[in-house]
């Protein structure tokens, strides 16, 4: 007579074939969820220092437009876009960049030499030389970056 405690051969195969199957599926499948998913959870993309260029390029008292292409990665999507910055010095040591899009709604402005003024052409939008709102409907000044010059060249903070 057989012991309650005793496993048939039968059981310990069917027990041991499922096991051997959910290691090999969880080996496979951990890694494979992992890689289909991390983008998903990666935080939003780490700060990097975008070169503009040289500050030689930037005249004493006069905003000057940079273009730059920069690579933003969401999940899997990669997008190129242009971003467009005023550089601005008065001492050529120390310098202001701000975004070339008004904080009305997202239309972009241009410095106009003449009036000493960046000018948005959407809904009449002003701002100074240093991105202060002068007139118009933009609730606040334009967005300024961090500004760091490295070797003649101009990087800002952005990501």
């Amino acid at each position: 007579m057989k012991e309650k405690d005793e496993i048939s051969r039968r059981d310990f195969m069917k027990v041991a074939t499922w096991s051997i199957g959910g290691l090999i599926g969880l080996g496979w499948g951990i890694p494979a969820i992992a890689y289909v998913a991390s983008p998903a959870w990666k935080s939003e993309q780490a700060q990097v220092w975008i070169r503009l260029g040289a500050t030689s390029k930037v005249e004493l008292g006069v905003p000057t437009l940079f273009k730059v292409k920069v690579k933003r990665q969401t999940g899997w999507i990669v997008n190129e876009e242009e971003l467009s910055v005023y550089v601005l010095t008065e001492d050529g040591r120390n310098y202001i960049a701000m975004s070339n899009v008004c904080t009305h709604l997202g239309c972009r402005v241009r410095w106009i030499a003449e009036q000493d003024r960046f000018f948005c052409p959407c809904h009449n939008g002003v701002f100074d030389q240093q991105g202060n709102v002068v007139s118009g409907p933009p609730p606040r000044p334009l967005n300024q970056y961090q500004v760091k010059v490295e070797d003649g060249q101009l990087f800002i903070l952005g990501g």
